[in-house]
């Protein structure tokens, strides 16, 4: 009994990330909506994927690609590939726009209606959820086991962020490339990323990845915060990952960036080394970190502006 209690406990999600290329939005609100799917997703789930070895706890991270909802499970300590999983939305088109008139239903009804009339708009919500559930979990047989209840809180996450998908095709698409790389890809490359799609939203492709696989940093969360990016979202790449072959500009940000790009043949217009502190490297009192890490941010914030301001308004990619 002890050892079956013991493998239940690591078929779960312990980390929910969402794709930054792929979801986008600087509506607080939007985001919140985000930010209480996966708290409510990783508060109470059952989730292994299904076929492979793997032992929990298991991270997803979720991306969307054209008509696909794309469930990526990870290892939680170092964001090692596990299994991927391309969802068609098309099966769910109904059900997701039953989410939003039910949902809006059920807001005005708690601001004006008698009690009788929640309760009939309650019941045709739980009825939605429930069949939109079934509906997942008949669609990911073979290949995620969640149970009933994992499969109406992943809905409601699915739901929370396919409006705001930004269905830019890489293959098609003429925004200009731009790919940061560092080392572990977990503070100088996501950091200058988040902050080129901030300053030029919808108008660049940014990525990022690192020469080795890292892990997610807090101190990068607690100050991309204090200016409105949520990089609690991020989960870290490392080159070898990329589908990509073609940027237009690459910028190395570490000692051993411009090395692993050369070997990795990548096609670029320009390629560029910045030479930035790594501030994790810092010791000290929590505020003195925070003041490096906050520096970093600023400097990069003002480079990442300039450089990129003509490619984005079709220039030249040569600085």
């Amino acid at each position: 009994m002890g050892t079956e209690q013991k493998v239940t406990d690591k078929d779960r999600l312990v980390t929910v990330t969402l794709d930054p290329n792929t979801i986008t939005s600087i509506n607080p609100d939007e985001v919140h909506e985000w930010r209480i799917a996966i708290y409510d997703l990783l508060e109470d789930n059952s989730f292994r994927p299904a076929r492979v070895a793997a032992e929990g706890p298991f991270a997803l991270h979720v991306s969307i690609v054209g008509n696909f909802i794309v469930l990526d499970v990870r290892d939680p300590e170092t964001f090692k590939p596990i299994a991927a999983h391309y969802l068609s939305l098309t099966p769910f088109r109904r059900l997701i726009r039953d989410y939003f008139r039910i949902r809006d239903a059920y807001y005005e009804a708690i601001r004006s209606a008698q009690p009788f009339q929640i309760e009939t708009v309650d019941m045709a919500r739980r009825g939605m959820h429930n069949e939109a559930a079934e509906l997942l979990r008949t669609r990911l047989t073979n290949k995620l086991i969640i149970d009933l209840n994992t499969a109406r809180r992943l809905f409601t996450l699915i739901c929370a962020v396919q409006p705001y998908a930004s269905r830019i095709d890489e293959a098609t698409s003429e925004l200009p490339t731009v790919l940061f790389v560092c080392s572990m890809n977990s503070v100088r490359s996501p950091i200058a990323a988040a902050l080129a799609r901030q300053a030029f939203p919808g108008r660049v492709i940014a990525r990022s990845v690192g020469v080795n696989g890292g892990k997610a940093d807090g101190f990068v969360h607690e100050v991309m915060e204090e200016i409105g990016i949520d990089m609690s979202i991020h989960t870290p790449h490392i080159l070898d990952e990329l589908v990509a072959n073609h940027f237009d500009l690459v910028i190395t940000l570490s000692d051993d960036a411009p090395e692993a790009v050369e070997r990795k043949g990548l096609e670029a217009g320009a390629i560029e080394h910045w030479k930035v502190e790594d501030p994790s490297l810092v010791e000290g009192s929590r505020e003195l970190v925070l003041n490096a890490y906050r520096e970093l941010r600023d400097g990069l914030r003002r480079r990442v502006r300039e450089r990129l301001e003509p490619l984005v308004s079709g220039g030249s990619q040569t600085g």
